[in-house]
């Protein structure tokens, strides 16, 4: 079992990932978007969105630095553990309360007006409970072993998550995990395969290119700049 979970898993879910971004770029392109529903409501939309987007940006980031930088550098900086623990513990809550608050709005907007419920799919509903039990149980683990210095998932999970991208997966480090933190991490794995499959596929649809987009020059219509506008023949009069 923990070479299924924590050996295999991992790399199923990544499979997933790439094949479904793969296949909704080449035959569904035109359905990688997240039919957008603004027309139908917008003022509680533009409340539930930014609460959502905002916190779950700061959640994936908490996620990154937590699993991918050593505590070594973290050291370095001059942040010891208890410090780094805060941190984690307060931001990381607030982070996925504004989230869960977020999604709770989204929600109670698609049930109270009707044409918004009606363009809910199939998977819009199972993303959002994979979602937000994802988001829920990472709070539950972090809340549940708050004391101390709580439980430090830098000597455990985070080489763990390491070593999967050296395609060496070293399990052993998962067997002294506390349940809710195994638990967290098989529902983010379901996640991550479900992506490619729902509206969250769009995250992989940042416009960066428009950082490196030529410049667009408007030309005045001042006519002190410009002169007199030359006359077209046909639409204004020549002065005969």
């Amino acid at each position: 079992m923990s070479t299924l979970l924590w050996g295999a898993l991992p790399y199923v879910a990544l499979a997933l990932l790439v094949a479904g971004l793969v296949w909704r770029r080449r035959y569904d392109k035109f359905g990688w978007t997240t039919r957008s529903s603004q027309i139908y409501e917008s003022r509680l939309l533009n409340i539930a969105s930014p609460a959502f987007h905002y916190g779950l940006l700061f959640v994936l980031a908490g996620h990154l630095v937590g699993l991918f930088v050593p505590e070594s550098w973290t050291r370095s900086l001059g942040v010891g553990e208890h410090a780094y623990h805060l941190l984690s513990l307060y931001g990381g809550t607030a982070a996925g309360v504004l989230t869960v608050l977020g999604i709770g709005l989204l929600v109670y907007r698609r049930r109270t007006n009707s044409p918004v419920f009606r363009a809910t799919t199939v998977n819009d509903k199972l993303m959002y409970v994979v979602l937000v039990g994802a988001i829920v149980m990472g709070m539950v683990a972090k809340l549940t072993h708050a004391s101390g210095d709580g439980y430090n998932y830098r000597d455990s999970i985070a080489p763990w998550a390491r070593s999967l991208f050296r395609l060496s997966p070293r399990t052993e480090l998962m067997d002294g995990v506390p349940v809710l933190y195994q638990v967290h991490m098989v529902i983010g794995m379901a996640l991550i395969a479900l992506v490619p499959y729902t509206r969250l596929v769009h995250m992989f649809s940042a416009p960066v290119q428009y950082l490196f987009r030529p410049y667009v020059v408007y030309r005045s219509r001042d006519p002190k700049q410009l002169g007199p506008r030359p006359e077209r023949r046909g639409w204004e009069r020549t002065g005969s």
